[in-house]
Parts: C-alpha cells; sequence; structure tokens
C-alpha cells in the first residue's frame, strides 16, 4: 500500500526544498500584486525623467533658485570641437581660492542637448581651497555644456560653452 506520507517527503533536505519553493512563489506574488494593486507609478522627487529637456532639469535640481554668471569664479575647459562626441575631456577650476565661510560646495556638469542633461556632480568641503574637476563628458550632439558651482550660501553660479560634436571628425 501507498501512502501519502512517506518518510522521504518529511527529511530535512525535503522540507528545506518545499520552503524554498513556497518562499519563491510567495515573493513572486507579493511582486507580482504590488504591479497590479500600486496604480500608476510617478518618478521620485529628484529623479530625472528617460527624456528631460534641460529646463526641466534645472528645475529638478535647483528649484526656483537663480543662477549667476560664474566667469569670475569658474574657468571650464572644454574643447570647441568634440571630434568624438563619446569622450569629451572636460575641466572646472576655481579661480579664487575659498574663504571665510563662503565656498563652492558641488559642482554639476549640464550638456543641455543630452537625453538627460544631468551628466555629473562632484562634492567638495570648506578644506578644498582651489576646487578642480577633470572628467570626460558625453555629448550626443552639438550645444551647450554648462558648470554649475553651489555655494556653501545656496548661490549658484555658471559657467557655459558651445561645443560642436562632429560625426567621425568631418563636422555636422
Amino acid at each position: 500500500m501507498t501512502t501519502l506520507w512517506n518518510k522521504k517527503a518529511f527529511s530535512r533536505r525535503g522540507m528545506l526544498g518545499a520552503g524554498l519553493r513556497l518562499t519563491g512563489i510567495g515573493l513572486s506574488l507579493a511582486a507580482f500584486g504590488a504591479g497590479i494593486f500600486a496604480g500608476p507609478v510617478s518618478a521620485a522627487v529628484g529623479q530625472p525623467e528617460p527624456e528631460e529637456k534641460i529646463n526641466a532639469t534645472i528645475k529638478r535640481l535647483f528649484g526656483d533658485r537663480k543662477i549667476g554668471d560664474g566667469a569670475s569664479m569658474l574657468k571650464l575647459d572644454i574643447p570647441l570641437i568634440a571630434e568624438n562626441g563619446s569622450v569629451v575631456p572636460t575641466k572646472v577650476a576655481a579661480l579664487r581660492a575659498n574663504s571665510g565661510g563662503r565656498y563652492i560646495k558641488k559642482i554639476y556638469f549640464l550638456v543641455d542637448n543630452n537625453r538627460r542633461p544631468m551628466s555629473a556632480s562632484f562634492s567638495f568641503t570648506a578644506d578644498a581651497k582651489m576646487p578642480f574637476v577633470g572628467t570626460n563628458l558625453r555629448l550626443g550632439k552639438t550645444g551647450p555644456v554648462r558648470a554649475v558651482a553651489e555655494m556653501s550660501d545656496g548661490s549658484l553660479l555658471q559657467v557655459m560653452q558651445e561645443v560642436k560634436v562632429t560625426v567621425g571628425g568631418c563636422g555636422g
């Protein structure tokens, strides 16, 4: 006579396997159910949309704060013509040393014509006397590249340069 309750089903391995299978099924149902019952999902505050315009990026990052001219405080070093838009060497340097309680807290790189304009950001402390950043940016097409410095007092300064992106170095 065959029984449903055989010794093998109640072994340690059998119980562990059954428990893991049930856990997997439960997690799958929970994830599936959350997708059905959660309703529409919107981007979290501070998160970029898949395709975001520069004005929306600036609003998301800085709110309604005014962005001033940073030419007296920052120097943006980027080629006028980028032969390879995938790798564009970019540098930003402070022209004056941080003094007193006001210092460069953060530098953002924004590329106006990229799908997601915010390309990079770098944070500094008050100990960074002459902040400097060097990085490679990816430029999708010809357009402005901005470096925005957020100061410790909350003010914003910007330097900008138009960069022409060529396709294979042949103009465009």
